[in-house]
């Protein structure tokens, strides 16, 4: 159902058939009504929800024309990204409103009245209470990305004071990758009759992840991800910490045994942030260590391999964190961590999942062979995090001469 310009759009884009959400979702969108989008992570959600208000866009020509609500900065980027080249041929405007940025900068883009507003909801609410003249009374679609992640105490307010913003008469497309409370009391409060797609039943893996698991005493784990390293040998790999510092520490060990990477997480300013991803996508760095900032949404193709350096605290986040690889029907391998204390969560995810996931059994003596070496740089790396926490603290800055580049 979508018109030619479009249809040649993909093409260009190498889409050469819709994927499943796609294929379901595009033809109800397309006669006008609300939708619940229900997929797995690395589906092609956001090509359902872009096609078609790019398809009513050709038809209305408004500006200020729809508002696509995300979690996270590179979330946001990489949506504007995907409009922008699906409505190149059309000269579609977007305007990414994220925090990080200055905010007269973003300003200025608003005064513009792009058609499209990819937003995180925080600095959504700035610019309609501080931004003179800024409104959406013409906006005639609102879509909430990662609604499961939006719907937390973390955006609560945010998202009142936005859906109390918007005209009350428009087309809402609301895509999680599971139906949770939240996403179902939103579904009640925000949405007019919708249709729900759902092209899985439940949250869950695709099928070409291979998954593993290493079960090591915590105090070897530098150890076996070096090893793993090795034996991975020339691949494109994220590495996902829980906190910053764990970030740091893994990246700086990594660097000085040769390896080539590059840290990301929520302490580093906006620019640094979108200059890390550039440096993995265009494959100058080979392995992307962070925290759960790079967890939800990114798509990077080349992704071979994600390793969870440390268990996360919600199954669901370890869904999310191995969707990096294996994306729009390509083939991916996935490895986690075990150690003595990270029992009982593991358990939990291989609950969610519906199946235990295979273990890794390296020789205990091949993987010994690395120990001395990465324990001097694991110390090395200690050292230097606990000198740039010390200048923070005397500076009132965090991580301000780290080279993440």
């Amino acid at each position: 159902g979508l018109v030619d310009i479009l249809c040649e759009a993909c093409e260009r884009l190498k889409w050469k058939e819709p994927s499943k959400i796609q294929r379901e979702t595009i033809p109800v969108a397309l006669s006008g009504r609300d939708i619940i989008g229900l997929a797995e992570t690395g589906s092609g959600k956001t090509g359902a929800f872009a096609l078609p208000i790019i398809q009513a866009l050709l038809e209305k020509q408004t500006k200020l024309f729809a508002l696509i609500l995300t979690p996270t900065r590179e979330l946001a980027v990489q949506i504007s990204e995907q409009f922008e080249a699906l409505g190149a041929s059309i000269n579609l405007k977007c305007a990414v409103v994220i925090g990080g940025v200055d905010l007269n900068t973003q300003k200025l883009m608003l005064e513009k009245r792009p058609h499209i507003v990819i937003a995180t909801p925080g600095r959504m609410v700035d610019h309609l209470k501080h931004t003179k003249g800024f409104n959406f009374k013409t906006l005639k679609y609102l879509v909430i990305d990662e609604a499961d992640r939006l719907l937390n105490k973390d955006f609560e307010k945010e998202f009142d004071a936005i859906l109390s913003a918007i005209p009350k008469i428009r087309n809402t497309y609301l895509f999680s990758a599971t139906m949770t409370k939240k996403v179902a009391k939103l579904q009640r409060a925000s949405l007019n009759d919708p249709v729900k797609v759902e092209v899985s039943n439940k949250f869950q893996t695709v099928s070409k992840l291979k998954q593993k698991h290493l079960f090591i005493p915590e105090k070897f784990k530098n150890i076996y991800l070096v090893y793993l390293l090795n034996e991975i040998g020339d691949k494109s790999i994220i590495i996902f910490c829980n906190t910053c510092i764990h970030v740091q520490e893994a990246t700086l060990m990594l660097r000085y045994l040769g390896f080539s990477s590059i840290p990301l997480h929520g302490q580093l300013s906006q620019n640094q942030r979108l200059g890390v991803l550039n440096k993995f996508k265009s494959k100058e760095k080979s392995i992307l260590i962070a925290t759960d900032v790079a967890s939800r949404g990114l798509d990077i193709p080349h992704v071979d391999v994600v390793i969870n350096l440390y268990v996360p605290m919600h199954s669901k986040d370890y869904i999310h964190r191995v969707g990096r690889t294996a994306r729009a029907g390509r083939d991916g391998e996935s490895f986690i961590f075990v150690t003595q204390y990270d029992v009982m969560l593991f358990l939990k995810i291989e609950e969610q999942l519906g199946h235990e996931i295979e273990q890794y059994n390296p020789i205990e003596d091949e993987v010994m062979v690395y120990m001395d070496t990465v324990n001097k740089a694991y110390i090395m790396a200690q050292q230097a995090c606990v000198e740039e926490l010390l200048f923070c603290c005397c500076n009132f800055m965090v991580f301000p001469s780290f080279n993440y580049f």
